[in-house]
């Protein structure tokens, strides 16, 4: 049966006869503002003038959508030929079922408890403040019931979303249903790889909830919002949420994602030590965890940021959870990075401790050559756990001592005053511990070579952030070339007394591995670190740009180029936008979304829509972003919503990061996240995305 055929079953007049929308004509080549594979032309409206303001705004959300599907807009009836896809839909009565189950006292009425429950049968989304003003507004008796028609009235705006019906009929023309082959047409114009007509009819499958159009191999537009809104219509590439990079290069191939002062939960002043604080970073993807173990009573060494007020917990408890939660989440190595300030003794009871505690998991001896050319990949090294630290080199001095694996140029400019005692204790290593530092000794960084000399792949650096900075300036190439055959670590300045950060992109943009945050510290530069390691499924380790990795690469991210990519995002709408400042209860939220790129000083940009006054529900921009880029494949890009206020700074609504290399192109929703990184489902970007390499 043709398409056509298969359509004539529907109810007279369900194929279109409506009223049309004259900016969108028809899709003749001669008159479409689009490229074959449909991004839109520089130049060119991606989407004509809405009419009317519309009040809804979200879709259906996947997941858990009970059979036969959800009340779509359509199912009322509107607009063009009222209820022809109604009289379509109510040939399945699974609507009317859902009416009377929430319909609790059944007295065909229905109040916002029992709209709520609606809501939650159909898994349709909804913020409680905007479903209760939308209930509100449909309520015309003010009875606080809504019954009848002003049911019809509140499904019909709360699942409107004009922009997505003007993209649907774009493709579907008058038969507003999408049949596969159309369906596929969009898909390539997205930019989607490799697509085929079985992949179009899977997505039918996977997202169409009516069972009669899905049997037909058609979409109507209630399941193109639900692919839409769904994994596989979001910016972030779904193929790039699993492991799908090399994983067998050498460690210093990969950035590394690192804490710093991992056991505090606030500041390093005054804040609480917790091993909830381990859990919680391996939780978040951390692969290399700091330690500062100092003297405790009773001969068991403590955890705690010395010399200031935080609370202390055992070494032995922290390597317990190191056994018991490092791999919950990524398989791959976890490197333990140990500031020792502690005696000989207590040295030799933490050298205990991790053997006891962490068994066969713990690498205490190479895996093949004692003197290796390079390190070991996160493959080969999968599921164990190293220890970075200071080790005895094979002939002693007469005393016996070197340099802890305090970080020296920290110490050296900011702790000349500690007592010379201390000093004297904390330089001596104890053999048990030195010999379970295998593949991450801690040595000073005193100078560059430009260059190549013979690699020492197992000595691992530690740098504060501004010796990092200073080594990036002055020596930027050989730097980058240092990192392609060696670990550095860069930690915080002890001068941030709050436990604030620095940006990781600096040091990430001269490869540098072990960029270590305050995880505790929410802020853009942990909404960056959480980006870089989005990918790859979360597995803390990310594949370094090819020009990261060469040890002859002349690479310097100071001089980078000339523009090779040009990133252009038009910023849509919105959907449901939180309101998270407490202390204006009564206001409304005036959205603005900015766009910040993060890469090499000379890609670095921010560009911002204007502000939308007072709609959080779904506001609207149409304004278009551009940026020229140098090095694409160092780039996070940002997205930012905020409340704009003229009075005062405005106010954090959500934000999302990813790196440019995992951003989809085409019509995409961008799901927002909290400062802390949780999910603001069910606020919503939607954007269109294009990125032309050249």
């Amino acid at each position: 049966m043709s398409q056509r055929e298969r359509l004539d079953q529907y109810p007279a007049g369900c194929r279109g006869g409506g009223r049309e929308d004259p900016t969108l004509g028809t899709r003749g080549p001669s008159q479409s503002p689009w490229s074959r594979r449909g991004l839109p032309r520089l130049g060119s409206p991606v989407l004509a003038p809405w009419g009317p303001r519309a009040e809804g705004s979200t879709a259906p959300r996947p997941g858990g959508t009970p059979r036969g599907g959800v009340p779509g807009r359509h199912l009322w009836g509107e607009g063009r030929r009222p209820g022809c896809r109604g009289r379509f839909l109510s040939a399945h009565t699974w609507i009317h079922a859902y009416l009377h189950r929430a319909d609790s006292d059944q007295d065909s009425k229905m109040s916002f408890k029992e709209i709520k429950n609606l809501l939650r049968m159909v898994n349709v989304d909804m913020n409680d403040m905007y479903a209760y003003r939308l209930f509100k507004e449909c309520d015309h008796s003010n009875n606080e019931r809504l019954e009848g028609a002003e049911i019809e009235e509140f499904l019909r705006r709360l699942l409107k979303r004009p922009e997505l019906e003007e993209i649907f009929h774009r493709y579907s023309g008058e038969d507003r249903v999408l049949s596969a082959p159309e369906l596929l047409e969009f898909l390539e114009d997205q930019g989607e790889d490799g697509v085929t007509l079985a992949h179009a009819q899977k997505l039918i499958h996977t997202y169409e909830l009516n069972e009669t159009a899905k049997q037909h191999e058609l979409m109507t537009l209630d399941g193109f919002m639900m692919y839409l809104l769904s994994p596989e219509g979001a910016a972030l590439d779904p193929a790039h949420t699993c492991v799908f990079q090399d994983m067998d290069q050498p460690l210093p191939h990969y950035f590394i994602s690192s804490s710093h002062n991992t056991y505090l939960t606030d500041s390093q002043i005054g804040g609480l030590s917790s091993t909830e604080a381990y859990v919680r970073a391996f939780a978040q993807g951390c692969r290399c965890v700091e330690l500062d173990c100092w003297e405790g009573p009773g001969g068991e060494p403590i955890i705690y940021h010395g010399h200031t007020l935080t609370s202390k917990i055992l070494f032995r408890d922290v390597v317990q959870t190191v056994r018991d939660h490092a791999f919950t989440l990524s398989p791959y190595p976890v490197i333990l990075s140990l500031e020792n300030h502690c005696g000989l003794e207590q040295q030799a009871v933490m050298a205990r401790h991790l053997r006891t505690i962490l068994g066969d998991a713990l690498v205490t001896e190479a895996l093949g050559a004692q003197t290796p050319e390079e390190l070991p990949s996160p493959e080969q090294l999968k599921g164990r756990v190293l220890v970075k630290g200071k080790k005895l080199p094979a002939a002693r001095s007469e005393d016996g001592r070197i340099l802890s694996d305090q970080e020296e140029e920290e110490e050296e400019e900011e702790e000349e005053a500690e007592a010379a005692e201390q000093r004297r204790r904390a330089k001596q290593i104890s053999p048990e511990l030195s010999a379970l530092v295998v593949y991450c000794c801690a040595t000073r960084l005193r100078t560059l070579h430009p260059n190549p000399v013979p690699p020492q792949p197992c000595q691992v650096s530690s740098l504060n952030e501004r010796k990092a900075k200073k080594l990036i300036r002055e020596a930027g190439n050989s730097f980058v070339r240092h990192n392609a055959r060696q670990l550095t670590r860069v930690y915080p300045l002890g001068l941030r007394m709050n436990s604030a950060n620095y940006s990781p992109q600096e040091m990430w943009n001269s490869g540098c591995q072990l960029v270590a945050l305050n995880f505790q510290t929410p802020g853009y530069e942990m909404d960056l670190n959480a980006g870089r390691f989005l990918v790859n499924g979360q597995c803390g380790y990310i594949l370094k740009p090819a020009c990261l990795r060469q040890p002859d690469t002349t690479f310097d991210p100071e001089c980078p180029g000339p523009p090779r990519t040009t990133l252009t995002i038009q910023v849509l709408t919105a959907q449901q936008l939180p309101k998270l400042n407490t202390e204006k209860p009564n206001s409304i939220v005036d959205p603005l979304v900015r766009v910040e790129i993060h890469g090499v000083p000379a890609d670095c940009a921010r560009k911002e829509t204007n502000y939308v006054l007072n709609n959080g529900f779904n506001p609207r921009w149409g304004q278009t972003l551009q940026f020229q880029l140098r090095a694409p494949e160092l780039v996070l890009v940002r997205f930012v919503v905020e409340d704009y206020d003229t009075t005062s700074p405005n106010d954090f609504v959500g934000q999302f990061t990813l790196p440019l290399n995992s951003l989809k192109q085409g019509y995409r929703h961008i799901h927002l996240l909290s400062k802390d990184g949780a999910s603001l489902s069910p606020a919503t970007l939607f954007v269109h995305i294009r990125v032309q390499r050249f």
